[in-house]
């Protein structure tokens, strides 16, 4: 019987057991073994059934398991501590052969206890690899892991399996965790050292491809559920930035041979950095070689793909076109998409529209989209003086940014800020449609290696806000232009002059036309109260967003790129710039373009870290989620009830200026006799009148409703306008690096002021009913 216990203790399939059940025996009615000693046969059972269902069931992991790091686990579980059981079966066996007196006692006889208790601690060590071997495979399929357990998740698990009182299952976690975390550096080491996605278990990696970007360039973001718990959301952002640039710089290398890369010998010493990461690996200890990786490669390569000054060339163009700081460029491209839209529907004159002068039916096609675009850059250019120095500025922005037609299904659904990075979404409710009757996107080219700092879901996020601070500025634009009609505003008839002034006729007209023209009046002044409050409504909300969120923000980022503020930044202003206005500003060209024309090795502490490429994507970022809340952009109820104004904002005036064309018609019927027979003038009057007094209703709810929502969302946001999305900033960890470097701390977006200064404002000027 004593080759049967050591045959089924090596995972062999004896008769002396029951296959079926646990602690059993095959014959029960063994007469020559007392209960004590089929007991202690019940614990060897056991210990053979844990070594056989361990070698199968790691085996079909290390065989099918999608994850690397869960096959190399599994693979040390047999080779090293089932490897290490079967040796000490060996050694006990060896030693009853050789009649060692520690098993053989007199007459040759082997006590039971004693082989029993020489395996008795190997059935912790074994019941606790089962249950390891259970958490990465159960053996009944579990609906929340369908494949399994991630590399991540084993991690995590076996690190907390350390904080145990056993000293032998504490040696053999450490064991496991030292080969878990060797495996997932292997990944690491090929994402941070070529850019390479890991060529096996590349689905188990925490960097992942976005296979849903619509860029013809490869892209590429984080699953946080695959990032193992010692690793940092900060060191996750370096690590991705260093294997995004690693493997932009290798594919547009294929494609130009201008761009160079780092230096073969400098692999050498990030080598070196990861080597010196120890199991259990420490979150500090990781951070600093990422870091130190991050800075090396900064200073060596993408200070040359990447220079500062382009960089802060590139935001201050999105600034000043896209986010409206140069007030000029918005008002053209206004101007000039009305101009075309009228020319549109003087073509398509041919059946008359609704009194209301709607835009239905109206096509604007791709070549009228890029004519606005093209008379906007035209009107700018004569706008310069001869004497003024050329704007290169300018001439970068003509080719950079397009005005094209967006497609109304991506538009609507795609999301710049989604799940993943946990910044905040923007609002699904499109402003993109009120430049033109259909939806246009204003977008900027991104030239490589720019692309490595900008994203296109920083670009569509810049189209958004675009389009939504346009919006405002349109309706403050079309609202005040209404003041400039005159004979709308106000007319008062002179008279005819003598002899027929002199006449009962020519006094009795002229009283005729001024009590005309007084009913007018009165009958507008409703209509000019309602646009003077919405005016007045849009203008302090515009002015807010212009003048304390965008200009401030970017005034604080600035700042903070060149190292040292200026004197006129804490100078706000709530009206957007102009190009004159913006020349203090570009005069910091010069400081950054001798900045950066040091060597890295003279340039200061705050200097290097304020060059290092992945710090000023992470800035920026921040910025720009920052820029998105402070806007409202996250907040529905606001969006939608703002989309709702603007649109009947552009209802209203066209109804006002179909008003006037229709009060001027009528005016040379009655006073000079010119009839059109095609057009009942006076019915149209009162079809109009209605429509207006309608919309203005709208209007006036329209103001309401948006009042309401920024009262709700004072009441939400609390003290500080963002003040939710400020505190994911207040944490910022200074710079891990050494020496000199250490004093740096990554960019914290400035605190806008509260949604009450804005209410403030707009209660002090607001209608009251």
């Amino acid at each position: 019987m004593l080759h049967e216990i050591i045959l089924s203790l090596s995972g062999q399939i004896s008769p002396l057991f029951s296959s079926q059940g646990k602690d059993t025996l095959t014959q029960d009615d063994f007469t020559l073994l007392s209960p004590p000693e089929k007991a202690l046969l019940g614990s060897v059972a056991h210990l053979s059934q844990l070594h056989a269902q361990l070698r199968a069931h790691t085996s079909q992991i290390s065989s099918s398991h999608s994850s690397v790091i869960c096959r190399s686990v599994s693979t040390a579980i047999v080779t090293t501590h089932l490897g290490r059981f079967q040796k000490k079966i060996l050694e006990v066996e060896k030693a009853i052969l050789a009649k060692d007196n520690l098993y053989v006692g007199g007459y040759g006889i082997v006590p039971l206890s004693t082989i029993v208790g020489e395996f008795s601690p190997w059935t912790r060590r074994l019941e606790w690899l089962w249950d390891v071997a259970k958490y990465i495979q159960p053996e009944i399929n579990d609906p929340g892991r369908p494949g399994g357990c991630s590399g991540a998740n084993l991690i995590n698990y076996l690190r907390v399996e350390l904080q145990t009182g056993y000293t032998d299952i504490k040696e053999i976690a450490t064991q496991l965790v030292a080969t878990a975390e060797t495996a997932w550096m292997k990944q690491l080491s090929m994402w941070l050292l070529y850019g390479n996605l890991p060529m096996y278990g590349k689905c188990d990696f925490f960097v992942q491809e976005d296979l849903e970007s619509e860029d013809d360039d490869t892209q590429f973001g984080m699953r946080m559920d695959l990032l193992p718990k010692f690793v940092s959301a900060h060191t996750a952002g370096s690590i991705l930035f260093i294997g995004k640039s690693l493997n932009h710089i290798r594919a547009k290398r294929k494609i130009s041979k201008g761009i160079s890369t780092a230096p073969v010998t400098l692999y050498k010493e990030h080598i070196e950095q990861l080597a010196g990461l120890k199991s259990p690996m420490s979150s500090s200890r990781l951070t600093t070689a990422v870091d130190w990786i991050r800075l090396s490669l900064s200073q060596s390569t993408l200070s040359k793909l990447l220079p500062l000054p382009k960089i802060l060339e590139m935001l201050t163009l999105l600034h000043d076109f896209l986010l409206l700081g140069r007030g000029e460029f918005a008002v053209a491209l206004v101007l000039h998409a009305d101009a075309c839209i009228e020319e549109s529907r003087q073509r398509m004159q041919g059946s008359r529209n609704r009194v209301s002068g709607g835009l239905d039916g109206i096509l604007i096609k791709e070549g009228d989209v890029n004519a606005s675009l093209s008379h906007a850059w035209t009107e700018l250019v004569s706008l310069q003086k001869e004497e003024d120095p050329a704007d290169e500025e300018m001439e970068l922005a003509r080719e950079l940014l397009r005005l094209s037609i967006s497609d109304t299904k991506l538009a609507r659904a795609a999301t710049p800020f989604g799940g993943r990075s946990g910044l905040p979404e923007i609002s699904t409710v499109s402003f993109e449609d009120l430049l033109f009757p259909t939806p246009t996107c204003l977008t900027a080219q991104v030239r490589a290696p720019l692309d490595l700092f900008l994203s296109s879901s920083d670009l569509k996020t810049y189209s958004k806000i675009h389009s939504y601070l346009l919006g405002v500025r349109r309706a403050q634009m079309r609202l005040g232009d209404l003041w400039k009609r005159t004979s709308l505003r106000r007319n008062h008839p002179t008279p005819w002059g003598p002899p027929r002034s002199n006449s009962q006729f020519g006094q009795n007209r002229l009283r005729a036309t001024r009590e005309r023209d007084n009913a007018r009046v009165k009958q507008m002044r409703p209509i000019w109260a309602t646009g003077s409050a919405c005016l007045f409504v849009l203008s302090q909300i515009g002015g807010f967003f212009q003048g304390e969120v965008v200009n401030e923000s970017w005034q604080h980022l600035r700042e903070w790129i060149q190292g040292s503020p200026e004197p006129t930044a804490s100078v706000s202003s709530s009206r957007p710039g102009t190009a004159s206005s913006l020349k203090p500003q570009n005069n910091s060209q010069d400081y950054l373009d001798h900045e950066s024309s040091q060597p890295l090795s003279q340039a200061g502490p705050s200097t290097m870290g304020r060059h290092d490429p992945e710090a000023l994507t992470v800035a920026h970022q921040r910025h720009l989620s920052t820029l998105v809340h402070s806007l409202f952009l996250t907040d529905v109820p606001f969006t939608s009830a703002l989309r709702a104004l603007l649109t009947s904002v552009d209802s209203f005036v066209a109804l006002a200026i179909r008003l006037e064309a229709i009060q001027r018609n009528m005016d040379l019927e009655t006073d000079e006799g010119v009839v059109d027979a095609l057009v009942d003038y006076a019915q149209e009057e009162l079809a109009v009148w209605q429509e207006l007094r309608a919309i203005r209703d709208d209007v006036q709810m329209g103001i309401k409703d948006l009042v309401a929502s920024l009262r709700d969302i004072d009441d939400h946001r609390g003290l500080g306008l963002t003040a939710h999305s400020n505190q994911m900033w207040t944490g910022a960890r200074p710079y891990a690096g050494t020496g000199s470097e250490s004093g740096f701390r990554h960019y914290v977006p400035r605190q806008t002021a509260g949604v009450d200064r804005l209410l403030m404002k707009l209660d002090f000027g607001s209608l009251r009913n």
